[in-house]
């Protein structure tokens, strides 16, 4: 198969097996009606999918070296569609949260070897272009999903088998037995099937960011829609999701001209710059606020500090990707679900507007910390360097 196709391909289910991932998000409303937790409803959700994923993320992140990089993306795309099916056979909030689980480990099982694997289809000359598809195809998935949904609720009606559960159910199993088609790339090696992720030498920094910025989405995807739906504004909802991840699809050209170190700078800034945006938008019940804030902070989150992470990663472990993906993805998702389990229980105790505005403060603080340690470490390795050369022109 041409190199070409091998990454459309490639590139097409990692779409499908994020896109399930908030297929579901419109429909958070009805599922945690039944359920009499009220905000920490939400919560619960982000705590089940973290609970799939995370496991998976520090045992599995290199189970791809061992078996190679089609079974576990293939096994991704399954639970993709067991989970979603699930959601069709038994709608509920029960349902729900064991859907979350199942889409949590594929979610993990998918980025750690699909990473690894777009980039021995690509070439490791091609790395950052990588990267770049990889994360196009994943923003794309986690965005269209919700959106997906909510055109159907739109058009449908509230029902609890929207038209974008069935083109998943239909595409799914199709996609995972095709991508047995793809060119064996990788070269599966004699380890441990439980591999632990791996920390690559200076890239603290990316993964601190990551966390950051994904604080950020996971709070706009959880508990914005709550407070939107309190307004009178839940219609909004699958539109918000997809801003909050599509906008920084739509960067992420810009993103790649920039160097890992630039684009990353442009994160720190954007983050919370959209969220106090979004944040002034739910207090003054401004949808083009809350809409202009999603769109900053997913320019951040999924345009400029995911693809240098990502890039950044990749490029500093050549021979350990997967795992080195894994560890990555440990910060992501421990900033994308920790903050939204805290504010959910705060909104139940405080509301929703003091619970945001508590996280927002909290992020302004974390941002303009993590900022300082990176700079205070990197200018006197610029200092030294120039010592060097003054030494040598001496």
């Amino acid at each position: 198969m041409p190199r070409f196709l091998s990454a459309s391909l490639l590139a097409l289910c990692l779409f499908t097996v994020t896109f399930a991932v908030n297929l579901q998000a419109p429909l958070y409303e009805v599922y945690a009606a039944g359920s009499s937790l009220g905000a920490t409803a939400v919560t619960v959700a982000f705590a089940a999918y973290a609970a799939g994923l995370m496991p998976a993320l520090l045992l599995l992140g290199g189970l791809s070296d061992r078996i190679g990089r089609r079974i576990p993306v293939a096994l991704a795309l399954i639970l993709g569609g067991a989970a979603t099916g699930l959601l069709v056979l038994a709608p509920g909030w029960p349902s729900l949260v064991a859907a979350r689980v199942l889409l949590g480990a594929g979610t993990a099982l998918a980025t750690t070897a699909g990473t690894a694997w777009m980039t021995e289809i690509l070439g490791n000359r091609r790395a950052r272009t990588a990267a770049l598809t990889v994360t196009s195809a994943t923003s794309l998935g986690f965005g269209g999903g919700a959106l997906a949904t909510g055109i159907c609720l739109a058009v449908q009606g509230v029902v609890l088998v929207p038209v974008s559960y069935v083109a998943l159910l239909a595409a799914a199993p199709v996609l995972a037995a095709l991508i047995f088609a793809l060119p064996r790339a990788d070269r599966p090696q004699r380890v441990s099937l439980l591999r632990l992720p791996v920390f690559p030498s200076g890239t603290w920094v990316y993964g601190a960011a990551m966390a950051l910025a994904w604080s950020a989405t996971g709070m706009t995807i959880a508990v914005v829609p709550l407070q939107l739906a309190a307004h009178g504004l839940g219609g909004w909802t699958g539109l918000v999701i997809f801003l909050a991840i599509f906008t920084g699809f739509l960067c992420q050209p810009v993103a790649r001209r920039l160097s890992n170190s630039q684009a990353l700078a442009a994160g720190f800034v954007l983050v919370p710059l959209g969220f106090l945006a979004l944040l002034a938008g739910v207090w003054l019940q401004a949808l083009v606020l809350v809409l202009a804030g999603t769109c900053i902070t997913s320019a951040a989150s999924y345009g400029f500090t995911y693809l240098a992470s990502l890039a950044e990663v990749s490029q500093r472990a050549p021979e350990d990707r997967a795992r080195a993906t894994a560890g990555l993805f440990v910060y992501a998702y421990c900033g994308f679900s920790l903050p939204v389990i805290a504010s959910g229980a705060l909104a139940d105790m405080l509301g929703l507007l003091p619970a945001l505005a508590v996280f927002a403060a909290a992020q302004v603080a974390a941002a303009l910390t993590i900022a300082g340690i990176w700079r205070r470490q990197s200018v006197p390795r610029r200092g030294s360097l120039g010592g060097l050369r003054l030494k040598k022109n001496l």
